[in-house]
């Protein structure tokens, strides 16, 4: 069984360093793989120039714009539908509304149909906040997304699940994690980027 480390921050684990060096051995990456890498790249770079956007433009990370954005669409949506709409874990979405609510973005209020259930309602600040936007809340990369035919989309995620199976065992949260609230983290841990 080869052996591993554990990286100290993330938690994912690599192959030990002598498995590293037998990986330096290797040749060249091949150029469809060198293609792959720029597309990724070209990916990551747009999505964080948007993302960069909207705060500058609306004050607000992309990710309370889009729970800004949802709760515009459905006033009194709830917690958990907002979290599955968005495919983000409840907690996480919770921590955003929190955000929001002190901001004085958006309110919670008892639902009139049930009393017990509380429902997300736009405040003035959160609808004028919302007109700033440069394009989709969610971002460019669902929005994009979201025009590929289905037969498209299926193939993507079973090449991208492939890929994903060669990586090193890494922390599955996040994929319910918003990719602005990643970039987020990237630039608050790396202030010069």
């Amino acid at each position: 069984m080869p052996r591993t480390e554990r990286h100290p921050g993330t938690g994912a684990v690599f192959p030990d360093r002598h498995q590293n060096q037998k990986m330096s051995e290797r040749a060249p990456l091949p150029p469809a793989a060198l293609d792959v890498l720029q597309q990724f790249r070209l990916i990551y770079g747009t999505m964080r120039q948007y993302f960069r956007e909207v705060e500058e433009r609306c004050g607000l990370p992309g990710s309370q714009m889009w729970i800004l954005q949802e709760v515009m669409r459905s006033p009194g949506i709830g917690i958990s539908e907002l979290a599955a709409r968005m495919g983000v874990h409840q907690s996480t979405c919770s921590q955003l509304v929190e955000r929001l609510q002190q901001g004085k973005y958006l309110e919670k209020r008892r639902r009139g149909d049930d009393l017990r259930r509380i429902g997300l309602y736009p405040d003035t600040a959160g609808s004028k906040t919302l007109q700033a936007l440069p394009g989709p809340a969610a971002g460019v990369l669902p929005e994009a997304l979201s025009q590929l035919p289905e037969a498209v989309l299926e193939t993507l995620k079973i090449n991208l699940d492939q890929l994903i199976g060669h990586l090193p065992a890494g922390n599955r949260d996040y994929a319910r994690t918003p990719l602005a609230e990643m970039l987020d983290r990237e630039r608050d841990e790396n202030p010069s980027s």
